[in-house]
């Protein structure tokens, strides 16, 4: 048995924590690569330079959650064939994948440099930083092939149990990040201009680094393949498409939201964006628990060992629970230093107060997201994507309604009010329909 298959082979606690650290890791590493831009405009900027980077969060995480959905398919068709050892097959999905998946990111990343300033004033981009926020997005756009392909490589990587080498890639493009970011905005004097540029190089590099690493790791196996199969292609897309669909949707749905805060101000605007990065370091740790549970299911499924499924939810929902602790803590204890952190010396009272009571409010709930996001991971492994599409979306409706309708009346606290609630009806379909489509040993052996 080679070491590579340690998922379907050690101790199903011990293999998910083995395989999810090293992606929590890199998640919190890929938020500090994303925050980097913010805390240092922030810092020596000011909270106006701030808020235009804030203004551009909502809408690149709608592209970066297609890159993310797009790896999905791909990730979960290799894991399967990996499990059952099936190399050529294996290969031939990651090399259809990266093909495909580079001219459509080539396609958005044009798409996106065109239309950036119609995009910002559709969202209602407050007009003194509209004119910073396009020239972020634009320059974003240009190097929109390098965070596809990096996290389409990601994808890969993990589907294979290699968790480690995106985070030494995570870790090392993050440093490069920082420094380039203080010698653009700090030393060069480049504002946002020179934020966006930094993050550009240190996405490029990044991406042309996991490409030949990569490469390389794919000779290990030996085996005949197709560098494109269209038939592959179609299965992929039938688990890529709704993966693809929830988890841009659930960001169209912030970016709205992120319409309806938008007319609060720039320092309204600026608090609420500092938070937004904070809810996106901790949520990203259950994505990742998630994203390590999705892989371990498929290697298990394909491998017919479905005792071990369950037993791999369950150890994820006591990764979950040990995180949303720390994460509660954190975020009780830190709330004001962390805000400080983004808004710099010139935060107003409005900002801090906007962050602090966003901040509090998230920490108390993230348990339920951490919950929602391993039965989720369960469901993508075995290729279930309906329900797992619709609890998403239904997840993405309260929150909608309540911002959109209460929010502008009552004030900007109904924007976070919702969150939990989503989180924990998410959760309550997707359980159902898991409880529904546990494979059997029986059905396994008619396949």
């Amino acid at each position: 048995m080679s070491k590579d298959e340690y998922l379907i082979t050690d101790e199903p606690l011990k293999a998910l924590t083995v395989f999810a650290m090293p992606m929590i890791l890199g998640s919190f590493f890929q938020q500090v690569y994303n925050m980097a831009d913010s805390i240092i405009v922030g810092q020596f900027v000011g909270s106006s330079a701030l808020a235009a980077v804030g203004a551009c969060a909502a809408l690149t995480n709608v592209f970066i959650c297609i890159a993310l959905g797009a790896g999905v398919g791909a990730g979960v068709l290799v894991s399967r064939y990996f499990g059952s050892r099936d190399y050529s097959k294996m290969k031939t999905i990651v090399s259809t994948s990266l093909i495909s998946f580079l001219i459509l990111s080539i396609l958005l990343g044009v798409f996106g440099f065109c239309f950036s300033h119609s995009m910002m004033s559709l969202l209602q981009t407050p007009a003194d930083i509209l004119k910073e926020a396009v020239l972020y997005l634009r320059v974003y756009f240009v190097g929109f092939p390098f965070l596809f392909m990096y996290n389409i490589l990601s994808t890969m990587f993990t589907s294979i149990g290699e968790s480690k080498i995106p985070l030494g890639l995570l870790i090392f493009s993050s440093v490069l990040n920082i420094f380039m970011d203080l010698w653009m905005v700090a030393g060069l004097g480049l504002g946002v201009f020179g934020a966006a540029l930094a993050t550009l190089i240190a996405q490029g590099i990044s991406a042309v680094f996991s490409l030949l690493i990569f490469f390389g790791r794919m000779r290990r196996y030996k085996s005949h393949f197709a560098w494109f199969d269209g038939r592959e292609l179609h299965s992929m897309l039938r688990i890529a498409v709704p993966s693809v669909l929830q988890q841009s949707t659930v960001s169209i749905g912030m970016m709205i939201v992120q319409a309806v805060v938008n007319p609060f101000g720039t320092q309204a605007l600026a608090g609420y964006s500092a938070t937004m990065r904070v809810e996106n370091v901790f949520s990203l740790i259950f994505v990742s628990i998630g994203n390590a549970v999705s892989p371990y299911v498929s290697q298990n499924f394909g491998a017919k060992k479905i005792e071990r499924i369950k037993k791999g939810y369950h150890a994820a929902l006591v990764l979950d629970l040990c995180f949303a602790v720390f994460a509660f803590i954190v975020i009780e204890t830190l709330h004001t230093q962390i805000s400080s952190l983004f808004l710099g010396k010139d935060g107003t009272t409005l900002a801090y107060e906007v962050s602090g009571g966003y901040m509090r409010w998230l920490g108390y709930f993230f348990i339920f997201m951490g919950i929602k996001m391993a039965t989720d991971g369960v469901l993508r492994g075995l290729g279930i994507m309906r329900p797992f599409l619709i609890a998403n979306m239904v997840n993405l409706a309260i929150r909608l309604s309540v911002a959109l309708i209460f929010a502008p009346r009552f004030g900007i606290t109904f924007v976070w009010l919702a969150v939990p609630a989503g989180w924990l009806a998410n959760f309550l379909i997707s359980y159902a329909a898991l409880r529904k489509s546990w494979p059997t040993d029986k059905q396994l052996s008619s396949r």
